[in-house]
């Protein structure tokens, strides 16, 4: 039975996989805004490391923040859509039909959404070391602490997004690059926790990426923020298990109403 299950995902990830393979400008698309965002900002980093002194930590701060926001971006929107591709197709009523079942749906998006991000996000990692000398690898193991939670965060905001998507259609599709952007003043980025205002700092303590930027920071300094990572575990735990649940009830709601037939038109 696993390994019929395992078919069916392989299945849904090669359905994907055909899409990119055939089409060279998608490929260039998945790289560009993670390459894109690292010059601009790499460039910001130079100018603040040429300026001596203690910059070099805010270069570094900056360029990390970058690289691994894109790591929660790209697999937030990896996931979302390639969910989107079955609505525009008006593919869903198709998939469901056959034996492939919710959660398998869920974990072929899943690796699609991870293969998405290598894909993207290699490149400007290979970039910041090749113009700037930037080593993220250069975190060690910690940096595998770093990658899983926000790839984590990025699934649990695709389920909300996902579920948005089957109770409203395609007309909530900006939903699925704007949400997780529209987060990032609020996940502590760039700058400390510290800088961001009450009461808006409340809401930063309640996103895990918030921890996992601190503790990015901290290691900069050659410190492990264990107790930031470690919130930022529960904090995933606890929103993929809540936006998971909104999925589930969005999806037996439109399966009940017949929205899986018509969703996309």
């Amino acid at each position: 039975m696993m390994r019929a299950s395992a078919r069916r995902i392989w299945g849904l990830v090669y359905r994907h996989a055909c899409l990119y393979r055939k089409s060279w400008p998608r490929l260039v698309e998945l790289a560009y805004w993670p390459t894109l965002e690292m010059l601009i900002w790499g460039l910001t980093a130079r100018f603040l490391y040429l300026r001596g002194g203690t910059a070099w930590l805010l270069a570094g701060a900056l360029l990390g923040g970058v690289l691994l926001w894109e790591v929660a971006l790209r697999a937030q929107m990896g996931m979302a859509m390639s969910f989107l591709e079955e609505v525009w197709s008006r593919n869903l009523a198709h998939i469901f039909i056959s034996p492939l079942r919710p959660f398998e749906m869920v974990a072929g998006l899943m690796t699609v959404s991870l293969l998405r991000l290598l894909v993207g996000l290699l490149p400007a990692v290979a970039l910041a070391y090749l113009l700037y000398a930037f080593n993220l690898f250069a975190f060690g193991p910690i940096l595998i602490l770093f990658f899983v939670n926000l790839v984590v965060m990025g699934w649990a905001v695709s389920f909300g997004v996902m579920g948005l998507l089957l109770r409203h259609g395609a007309g909530a599709e900006s939903l699925a690059w704007g949400v997780l952007a529209g987060l990032t003043p609020l996940c502590a980025v760039y700058y400390p926790l510290h800088v961001i205002p009450m009461p808006w700092r409340v809401i930063s303590l309640l996103l895990p990426a918030s921890h996992v930027f601190e503790g990015m920071r901290a290691a900069l300094h050659g410190r492990v923020a264990w107790r930031e990572l470690g919130l930022a575990t529960m904090l995933n735990a606890g929103w993929l298990g809540l936006l998971a649940l909104v999925l589930v009830r969005e999806f037996r709601i439109a399966r009940v109403r017949g929205a899986l037939l018509t969703l996309g038109e």
